[in-house]
């Protein structure tokens, strides 16, 4: 679960400013230096979406999706908790996406209070699927209001299904995330999609949204696994062949790395990460030296000309 959520924009001038925010704890607030990196990632190098780690911390930050309000410098960014599920994040993001829209004012204390509001059903999203006695309170809640509205035959539907979808729901969700865990993705993401069924049988629209959305980004595992293999066999091609007479020998590097960086975040590799940004950092360093060793030449072929 998050541990806060900050909604902020990026100005062309001035670079990101603060919109609205909630902390779970108030020593968790977020770093103008932290705004700023994801300034830089989202600006420079033109990413939707990208991740920070400092001190332990993990912060992530993707751009909305705000044409209808005509603004092109939205941002929602998570503090995280140890070990937190991007997956899960991404998938919460989506659910939350359009809300912010929907809901988006520039009073900032009705920001404030609706994030407050985002984070709360995320946790009570994230509880329900780990408790099916969450879920059986709120089919109960929800036929007694249909009883109230006179809608007999909806509410006893609803109470014949409370009985047993809720452990069915939890049972299929807790299958899925073993099989994610041990990295059989096809079937982690039946698994998804079928308690994703279960969840729209007793009418649970976030937690079916969640879990579809969950279930199609574990899908495109294996073909990330794939595309990661081709780039690291393009990466070693492109080193074996490398001239360092050549001015762009080393940027040549530096596209399939930026795509590696980004398959490594969808599946938590931390190290692999740590080095591949090194690997950037030394071939950029590398691409800059050896134009500078051109350049040297090109003044030594004409002074030795001269004389």
């Amino acid at each position: 679960m998050p541990r806060a959520i900050i909604l902020y924009e990026i100005d062309p001038s001035f670079g990101p400013n603060i919109i609205a925010e909630y902390y779970l704890k108030q020593d968790d607030k977020i770093s103008p230096a932290i705004l700023k990196e994801f300034s830089d990632k989202h600006v420079k190098k033109e990413l939707f979406d990208a991740t920070i780690f400092k001190e332990d911390n993990r912060y992530f930050s993707k751009k909305i999706n705000a044409e209808s309000l005509n603004k092109d410098n939205l941002f929602l960014s998570f503090i995280l908790q140890e070990g937190e599920d991007v997956v899960s994040l991404k998938s919460i993001f989506e659910n939350l996406e359009e809300k912010t829209v929907q809901n988006f004012t520039d009073d900032k204390n009705k920001m404030n209070e609706f994030l407050q509001n985002a984070l709360n059903s995320i946790m009570s999203l994230l509880q329900k699927l780990q408790e099916p006695k969450i879920i059986k309170e709120t089919i109960n809640e929800r036929t007694k209001k249909m009883l109230d509205d006179g809608k007999l035959t909806e509410a006893r539907e609803l109470i014949d299904l409370g009985e047993d979808i809720p452990e069915k729901l939890a049972a299929e969700v807790k299958s899925a995330e073993q099989f994610l865990n041990n990295e059989f993705y096809r079937k982690a993401k039946k698994s998804f999609l079928k308690a994703a069924e279960f969840a729209e049988l007793i009418q649970e629209e976030e937690i079916t949204s969640f879990l579809k959305n969950k279930g199609e980004q574990v899908g495109l595992f294996p073909d990330l696994i794939k595309e990661r293999e081709s780039l690291n066999k393009q990466l070693e091609k492109i080193f074996n062949d490398i001239d360092i007479t050549q001015l762009n020998a080393y940027n040549s590097l530096i596209e399939p790395i930026d795509r590696l960086i980004e398959i490594s975040h969808s599946f938590e590799d931390h190290e692999l990460i740590n080095n591949l940004t090194k690997l950037k950092n030394f071939s950029q360093k590398a691409t800059r030296l050896v134009k500078e060793l051109n350049d040297s030449d090109e003044k030594i072929r004409e002074f030795i000309k001269k004389i």
